[in-house]
């Protein structure tokens, strides 16, 4: 195996202006764009942790806690938090900013599944992932229970 790494690493930040045209008709972010946003993040995160290409293999449920509206940014942050022999578990967390008030809030938070691959596309062996604070190791423990909700999620198909 890979030396692990820490989660930090992997962290992974961006900002993004929610702009007119990614919005609908009450002038907030189209759900489709910000689940662009984070399988993009996630994408990142996943890269840095393995410094391979990656590709994505599932997303787990997306709940839209509040929306984003036009003229407001978007602060995405990503990290790896649990890996398995090829794959990575990748946490995302999206906050909607007020640039103007200065509020903040939580829009969403989700996993996703990456994949480190080859040239052929073939998967390839990933390090793993050390956690060093409270919210990292809390990510980490609960790993196994959310790759198992996976597990049957993809069974029940």
């Amino acid at each position: 195996m890979k030396q692990a790494q820490p989660m930090a690493h992997s962290r992974t930040v961006q900002t993004r202006l929610v702009l007119p045209p990614d919005t609908n008709h009450l002038q907030t972010i189209f759900g489709g764009k910000v689940l662009a946003y984070i399988d993009e993040i996630g994408a990142l995160a996943a890269m840095k942790h393995c410094n391979s290409v990656v590709v994505s293999a599932s997303m787990d449920s997306v709940d839209f806690l509040s929306s984003s509206k036009a003229g407001e940014a978007l602060e995405l942050e990503a990290f790896v938090t649990s890996t398995g022999r090829t794959s990575m578990e990748v946490f995302v967390r999206v906050h909607s900013h007020n640039l103007l008030t200065g509020n903040k809030r939580l829009t969403t938070e989700s996993f996703l599944t990456m994949v480190a691959v080859d040239s052929a596309g073939n998967p390839i062996e990933v390090p793993g992932v050390i956690p060093a604070t409270e919210e990292e190791h809390r990510l980490y423990d609960t790993a196994p229970a959310r790759k198992e909700h996976r597990r049957q999620r993809k069974n029940m198909k």
